[in-house]
């Protein structure tokens, strides 16, 4: 398919998060570490670039107390607000309609990172060889936004789809605002809920639930001609990404590869189809682990996994050709010592296993 032409061979990438207060020093941090597939920094520092918080406006129903958030279903509002929503969507979808400058592209003051992104690299004589993009996906957002009696928005079925859609114009946008630049556009979808489906927190959210939302977020990457990813760093059931519709299944491999390649057929069948691995090969859980692994380490624990699927039977080249080497996870709440070392550790990993 026309999203799938780009081999990233290995280079490194980043989740997202850093442990700083000026998005100027992070975008600089990222250019320096990975300038082939830069990223814009999101700073947890700030309260409202939080998961929940950078996405919020927009949503029918949306209020801000304070530091509570919520959406209110019951406010005079709330229908016309919701008329108005449906409206713009349909506009953009249907009608093709702008979508920038609509109620779905992000704002400045909560996502200063992507502008400071785009700001920089404009200045750029060299192109880099892709660009990333981020947003939370569908699961982990329907299950941590409330409503004004503090329900999750994904168990009402209305506000689950205004959700949905939101997240995948927000996606959009994203895409359309990089795509100038002219390199593949990767926009992730962090969701570190779903390594909680199918447990009694989540028994009501059916499998196929999970699949047509991820699918209706995704396709709308797709449709302008970007590549989707998941991210997930902790364990989960792989069967259900492996069969979307995602172009990268980025997973924490420092600690849960083994969990992953008991779903061989899923995962020789989602290479086969030009899939791209994402390998969170450097730990970001503590910093014990962090300081104590080094690039020759990690490279060789890496390769180790990468023999593991060649026994499955797919090919050397393909494997290399379709992989990325990132962090397990993002690095907001580490300390800005741990925070660099991840990014180094990614950086060298990278080299040496491109050097192979």
């Amino acid at each position: 398919m026309e999203q799938q032409s780009f081999q990233p061979g290995c280079l490194p990438l980043l989740i997202g998060s850093l442990p700083l207060l000026d998005h100027q020093e992070a975008t600089d941090l990222i250019l320096e570490y990975t300038p082939q597939i830069p990223l814009w920094p999101q700073l947890p520092a700030y309260a409202q670039e939080g998961m929940l918080s950078q996405f919020l406006p927009g949503l029918p129903g949306y209020v801000q107390k304070g530091d509570k958030e919520y959406l209110d279903t019951g406010s005079e509002s709330f229908e016309t607000e919701l008329l108005e929503f449906y409206e713009t969507y349909m506009g953009i979808v249907e009608e093709k309609l702008d979508l920038d400058r609509s109620l779905f592209s992000l704002d400045r003051g909560r996502a200063c990172g992507f502008f400071q992104l785009m700001d920089t690299l404009a200045g750029r004589e060299t192109s880099p060889m892709a660009v990333k993009g981020q947003i939370t996906g569908p699961i982990t957002f329907g299950t941590g936004v409330k409503d004004q009696d503090g329900k999750a928005i994904f168990y009402d079925e209305q506000l689950r789809d205004a959700a949905v859609k939101l997240l995948a114009l927000k996606a959009a946008w994203q895409v359309e605002q990089l795509s100038p630049l002219r390199v593949p556009v990767l926009l992730f979808f962090d969701e570190p809920a779903l390594a909680g489906f199918g447990s009694s927190e989540f028994i009501s959210i059916s499998r196929q639930n999970v699949l047509d939302c991820l699918n209706e977020v995704i396709e709308q990457v797709h449709v302008r001609n970007g590549l989707a990813g998941v991210h997930i760093c902790a364990n989960a059931d792989w069967s259900v990404l492996l069969e979307s519709k995602t172009d990268i299944l980025s997973f924490d491999a420092y600690a849960y590869f083994e969990k992953l390649a008991m779903f061989e057929q899923g995962l020789k069948a989602f290479m086969e189809r030009g899939g791209i691995i994402a390998w969170g090969i450097v730990p970001t859980q503590d910093p014990e682990s962090i300081e104590g692994e080094t690039p020759e380490s990690l490279s060789e624990k890496l390769q180790a996994q990468f023999r593991q699927l060649e026994k499955m039977g797919v090919e050397p080249k393909q494997l290399f050709e379709q992989s990325l080497i990132t962090p397990s996870c993002g690095t907001g709440s580490l300390s800005l010592e741990h925070a660099k070392r991840v990014l180094f550790l990614t950086r060298e990993v990278s080299k040496k296993m491109r050097r192979i």
